[in-house]
């Protein structure tokens, strides 16, 4: 410390007088005051284990609420417990077992509200920052009520000190107790009995990612009371709808209690996605129809039985990587002022945060403390709440030892070997934003990875981007280039073409250019590499060739995706044709542009695109060939010389070394049914019609000749994307051997009849 500024911050010169009213000295700490005729409870020893607030009976048959709190440098920690009025009680929690504070405390009971004030040394240069000041949410909280608002009182720092350079060094003694939201003690007692998990086999799967409120809050079969919430995603329409498709599993963008921004309250905006976790173990209670004084715990249960009804699966968007408290000028929340330093990565210069997520700060996951509060919410969600897997946001922060990316790490080690989270989805989003962060097709076996090496080039191929069709050849046929080893499988690959992140699928093919002025921030947030195409024309128009060419690529992306070896992941919307007017990140969009609009159904071409996904989808599950669990060999496997992948040129002819380096706009794809490795459940071999797969993305009509025998006598057309109604296609059969008309910029799927 050099500056008289520092100086000074360091002995606290200027921290601001704490506000004393409605506090009381107890027991020799400031607490607050009682009112007339009150009792303080007990507090007894309690049990370490487990952590969090549990209700139980205790002693002597007592029923009460165990609370304990792990903070390894803490001083010592207070219980505050506070009743409807607000008003807070404090109690002392004096016991300590391996670093874990606890106590039961008799007559406690489900709804009611607390926090943790923990005491320590204010050292922010040696990563201290403890303050009791400020209440603190308990990191295993079941449920939470209130919403966090941000003013000065919630800062363990004086935020707006005059000399912003040291300002994250000057402590806050005022009081954040009314400006938080609390914990919800929660009785669970739910043994899931009725209960009945799809257990859809992954390459089996149909995935499709939606926001719990954006999905349901302009719905008009769901009842405006329930929109926006668990229970309108649990409502009949909804299910409908997601049944008809044909999915078997919503991802759900956060549903983990998240606070909003500073940067984004101030310009009256708000969090949407949610990326911005501060409860691992709490439902995000705005999304509650119910209420939230642990209403929601039950609600969003609910909401899991319904969607398990009907035979889809629940797979959470998790945010482990970071919290909500931001970097060393963020608010002090909950893990900051536990132990900050047990739970963050710090730099060298302690007082700075490690950050390889791009959000100010990154859990400290090779912590064993870090380690325990992450596996323990997963088991949680899929023990007691009933999910069935979870895409884990910016996985690669999680897979770093000390610094770098490491495939042995903690995190992913104990993950192999939990009885309960390795049986479940595992879904990695494999990037960071640190060094050596890119880790595509990197992760271990029970792991699957969203693959963006897919998303990018039959995003090019499309827009005519591509320079050559070599690495479109490995993206259709699952990615072998990347996942085939150890064990892995075609099913490792989840094939997207958008997602929430990003433009539309409709965006995509409607704007070349982000449109986010909306957002507040110049334009500036969100990629510029998106690989889109207008079609010609930027935004909306009336040009009728423009629109039509628009949904015929509408379609192309569809139907490319859904036939493809992998996983599809669709997103909400798409299926449809939603648009955001080109805001490529609306992550701060809570209305209309972030919402599915369901009106688009009045129209025909939304009907009809929404026709087209439904027909592809259930193809897809009629047809194990699309859903292969095994990498193609590409080898004959009969003295006829049929392969079970082929590759043909536009001519007829099969792919040769100097056809996939050569430019192309026209590809075909052969998949044999008769050499599907494996059996079915009764030992059967699996056996399957064979398809082949004609894409042309250029801009004028083109002639293909579908290959003779052995490959297959003749062709029935299935799909067709050149057709706005594919009930054209009904009754075209095409010899095997003759060249078949392809319409500009189209797909055409053939099922192989002799």
């Amino acid at each position: 410390m050099s500056s008289a500024a520092e100086q000074e911050a360091e002995r606290g010169v200027g921290r601001p007088v704490p506000q004393g009213e409605g506090h009381r000295e107890l027991n020799g700490r400031r607490g607050p005051r009682a009112g007339p005729g009150a009792v303080r409870p007990a507090v007894w020893p309690g049990a370490p284990t487990p952590l969090g607030a549990r209700f139980r009976v205790g002693p002597d048959g007592v029923a009460g609420t165990n609370f304990a709190l792990w903070a390894g440098g803490a001083e010592s920690v207070e219980l505050c417990l506070f009743d409807a009025a607000g008003t807070e009680t404090r109690l002392a929690l004096v016991e300590l077992t391996h670093e874990i504070w606890h106590g039961f405390v008799p007559g406690v009971r489900p709804g009611q509200r607390y926090g943790y004030r923990v005491h320590g040394r204010w050292d922010p240069w040696t990563g201290a920052r403890w303050n009791h000041s400020k209440l603190l949410l308990d990191p295993y909280a079941r449920a939470v009520d209130g919403d966090f608002a941000l003013p000065p009182q919630v800062y363990g720092h004086v935020r707006d000190w005059p000399q912003q350079q040291v300002a994250d060094t000057v402590r806050d003694d005022r009081d954040s107790a009314p400006y938080v939201p609390k914990g919800v003690v929660v009785h669970d007692d739910d043994d899931w009995a009725d209960d009945r998990r799809p257990k859809t086999p992954w390459a089996d799967s149909v995935i499709y990612e939606l926001h719990v409120r954006g999905f349901t809050k302009r719905h008009p079969g769901i009842p405006e009371e329930l929109r926006g919430t668990y229970a309108g995603l649990a409502h009949p329409a909804a299910l409908d709808h997601l049944v008809r498709l044909g999915v078997t599993a919503v991802e759900l963008l956060p549903v983990h209690q998240f606070a909003h921004e500073d940067h984004l309250l101030r310009r009256g905006l708000r969090n949407y996605w949610g990326y911005n976790s501060i409860g691992y173990f709490a439902p995000h209670a705005a999304y509650s129809a119910s209420g939230t004084a642990g209403q929601q715990v039950g609600e969003f249960k609910r909401m899991v039985r319904a969607l398990h009804a009907a035979g889809i699966e629940v797979i959470l968007d998790v945010v482990y990587n970071h919290t909500a408290e931001a970097g060393e000028r963020g608010p002090t929340l909950s893990l900051r002022g536990i132990d900050n330093k047990g739970y963050y990565r710090l730099q060298s210069d302690a007082r700075r945060y490690a950050d390889y997520t791009g959000c100010g700060n990154t859990l400290h996951v090779v912590q064993p403390q870090v380690l325990r509060l992450i596996t323990d919410s997963l088991r949680y969600w899929v023990t007691e709440m009933g999910v069935d897997g979870f895409r884990f946001d910016l996985a690669a922060a999680l897979a770093r030892s000390m610094h770098d990316v490491d495939m042995l790490s903690p995190f992913l080690a104990v993950i192999a070997q939990d009885p309960v989270l390795r049986r479940v989805k595992l879904i990695a989003e494999p990037w960071d934003v640190g060094r050596g962060g890119y880790q595509v097709g990197a992760f271990p076996p029970l792991w699957t990875e969203w693959n963006d090496r897919y998303r990018d080039a039959v995003r090019d191929f499309w827009r005519g981007a591509l320079p050559d069709v070599r690495d479109l050849g490995y993206r259709l046929s699952g990615s072998s280039d990347l996942y085939a080893w150890g064990g892995r499988r075609p099913y490792a690959s989840i094939n997207f073409v958008t997602a929430h992140d990003g433009f539309t699928l409709r965006d995509l093919v409607s704007y070349e250019r982000k449109h986010n002025e909306a957002n507040g921030e110049g334009n500036r947030d969100g990629t510029d590499d998106n690989r889109s195409w207008n079609c010609g024309v930027e935004g909306e128009t009336d040009d009728p060739r423009v629109n039509a060419l628009r949904r015929r690529q509408l379609r192309n992306l569809l139907t490319t995706l859904l036939v493809s070896t992998g996983v599809p992941m669709l997103v909400a919307g798409d299926e449809m044709g939603r648009t955001q007017g080109g805001n490529n990140n609306a992550y701060c969009q809570d209305g209309e542009v972030g919402w599915v609009d369901w009106s688009l159904l009045d129209e025909p071409g939304p009907r009809g695109l929404l026709e087209l996904a439904r027909q592809l989808v259930a193809l897809r599950h009629r047809h194990p060939v699309l859903r292969r669990r095994a990498f193609f060999s590409g080898r004959a496997q009969r003295a006829d010389g049929l392969r079970d992948l082929a590759w043909f040129t536009a001519r007829g002819s099969e792919m040769t070394e100097r056809d996939w380096y050569a430019p192309t706009s026209t590809l075909g794809l052969y998949l044999s049914g008769r050499d599907i490795p494996g059996r079915d459940a009764f030992g059967a071999p699996v056996v399957d019609d064979s398809f082949l797969i004609v894409l042309h993305a250029g801009s004028r009509p083109t002639g293909f000749v579908v290959p003779g025998a052995p490959w297959g006598e003749g062709y029935e057309v299935v799909v067709d994307t050149a057709l706005e109604d594919q009930a054209g296609v009904a009754g075209r059969v095409h010899r095997g051997g003759v060249e078949v008309g392809v319409g500009a910029r189209s797909v055409q799927v053939l099922r192989v009849t002799g």
